[in-house]
């Protein structure tokens, strides 16, 4: 495992690759960096580094949008696999094998480092002085309600009791020089920890860490429990605590390289209007409403800050490749937990995190004494229980001989595989997203929804050894051909 600690070191490490691309010309905050980025997504272009901003020249200030997306060529994964400590060729099952790995090791802790040396420190600003429109937060939509100043930085929020701190990522719009209009859905954890000062009559201390090291977005939208501390997590993984330090004016620890650290109170009852924004279904957002109010008391932010920037919406970019990933470890992890024959889980990212392909040993119909149908309630039984699934509204389960990560092979396992009449097993009234746009509004409201598993799975329809085999180039002709053809390729003519 390789750590990169700071955001500054990710992007390095990206540069070396070619996965990087420094936009000197100017470039204005007002929807051409939003439409840059959207453009980078499309084409799976190197992340666009901005350095000259309408109105920011002299500052020192970028933006650098895309910073999980996928890439192009023979390093698809490498924004995703250099975040979590992996070479920047690990393929996406590598990338979730290593993921549900470390949940099973113990967490390690933070390491509070000092304060007076930390680069997120660097300039501190206070009271009167505060005003979040210095900084070149991006109107990134044509359609959205304001400037985005949360779109990828870390929402770190603690129990009363100090018990537990979570992690999280949530889009808050900048409504004023010191105000932010917060999306907090109460389901969600930080939403349960807000409902906890609340009952106590009391604003909710926050941070919100912009530009930090590059594994902690990743898990920050990762299912794991209630009560569990991302960052421990994160520490595990690496085999090191991160390095934190105390914020300035609340009584939270943020990471000591972030490029900003945005501090405050989530108001008891005080809401302001946001939205819209596009989110991660991939549709133009239309709607605002109240949402809750962020009081900031404190900005600090290195020299030269660096401001990661998502331009949400349709497939692939950072909603689908965090949650989608981290995700299927999670889900990963709890399937073998339960001792249920599972090789591998996947988000297809392709499908916006509403569709999730989970991968069952080929001998699962032999060592289980399992039919189908019971492997699926089994699955259901697990994944269903909470968070995890939250995403999966649909779920496809096949025999590991698909690889789930490439979607064409996923799509003839499909197609080829399912009944249309016995291939659907529903699952009514269970934790959901609420964004999904065919929820009727009660489902929207009550986070409860229907999930479908489609059973693709052929080994308990066949008897041994006459399960029907993909006839691929790897299973359709001799070693000694497949050797010929793959050595004499270029021979053919072919490049």
């Amino acid at each position: 495992m390789t750590h990169l600690k700071s955001l500054r070191e990710f992007i390095a490490a990206l540069d070396e690759i070619g996965d990087v691309q420094r936009i000197d010309a100017e470039v204005d905050w007002n929807l051409e960096a939003g439409a840059v980025i959207r453009r980078s997504y499309d084409l799976l272009a190197p992340a666009p580094l901005f350095t000259n901003l309408t109105g920011y020249q002299g500052t020192g200030f970028r933006l650098f949008g895309a910073p999980g997306a996928l890439s192009s060529g023979e390093h698809r994964f490498a924004r995703i696999a250099l975040a979590v400590g992996l070479p920047a060729e690990a393929t996406g099952q590598e990338i979730v094998e290593a993921l549900a790995a470390a949940r099973a090791k113990p967490g390690i802790p933070p390491v509070v480092v000092d304060a007076a040396s930390a680069p997120c420190k660097q300039n501190i600003v206070v009271g009167d002085d505060i005003d979040l429109f210095a900084f070149p937060t991006p109107l990134i939509h044509g359609n959205d309600g304001g400037r985005y100043l949360q779109t990828y930085g870390m929402n770190i929020v603690r129990t009363p009791d100090g018990s537990w701190t979570n992690w999280s990522i949530n889009r808050m719009m900048i409504a004023g020089r010191d105000t932010l209009a917060c999306l907090i859905p109460a389901p969600q954890h930080l939403g349960v920890i807000r409902a906890l000062w609340a009952a106590e009559g009391k604003p909710m201390p926050i941070a919100l860490a912009i530009g930090v090291e590059p594994g902690l977005p990743f898990v920050g939208g990762m299912p794991i429990p209630q009560g569990e501390d991302e960052s421990h997590y994160l520490g595990a993984l690496f085999g090191e605590g991160i390095e934190l330090v105390p914020a300035q004016t609340v009584d939270l620890l943020v990471p000591a390289t972030a490029e900003m650290v945005v501090e405050g109170y989530i108001s008891l009852d005080e809401t302001v209007m946001e939205g819209p924004f596009n989110e991660f279904p991939g549709y133009i957002a239309t709607d605002a409403s109240p949402k809750a109010l962020f009081r900031v008391t404190a900005v600090t932010y290195r020299d030269d800050a660096i401001q990661p920037v998502v331009a949400a919406g349709p497939p692939v970019e950072e909603d689908h490749t965090i949650i989608g990933t981290t995700s299927a470890a999670e889900i990963l992890y709890l399937l073998r937990e339960a001792d249920l024959p599972i090789a591998s889980c996947w988000y297809n990212f392709e499908a916006a995190v509403h569709w999730l392909t989970i991968a069952v040993r080929g001998d699962w119909h032999e060592t289980s004494k399992l039919s189908s149908a019971e492997l699926i309630d089994r699955i259901a039984d697990v994944i269903f229980a909470g968070k995890p699934s939250v995403n999966a509204p649909k779920i496809l389960v096949v025999e590991d001989d698909v690889d789930i990560t490439d979607l064409s092979q996923v799509v003839w396992a499909f197609a080829t595989r399912s009944h249309p009449e016995r291939g659907e097993f529903h699952f009514p009234h269970k934790v959901s997203m609420q964004l999904a746009v065919y929820l009727s509004e009660e489902e929207q409201h009550t986070f409860m929804a229907g999930k479908v598993i489609y059973n693709c799975l052929l080994a308990d329809l066949f008897p041994a050894g006459a399960r029907p085999v993909k006839g691929s180039f790897e299973n359709g002709w001799p070693a000694e051909i497949q050797e010929r053809v793959l050595t004499n390729w270029e021979g053919y003519g072919y490049k």
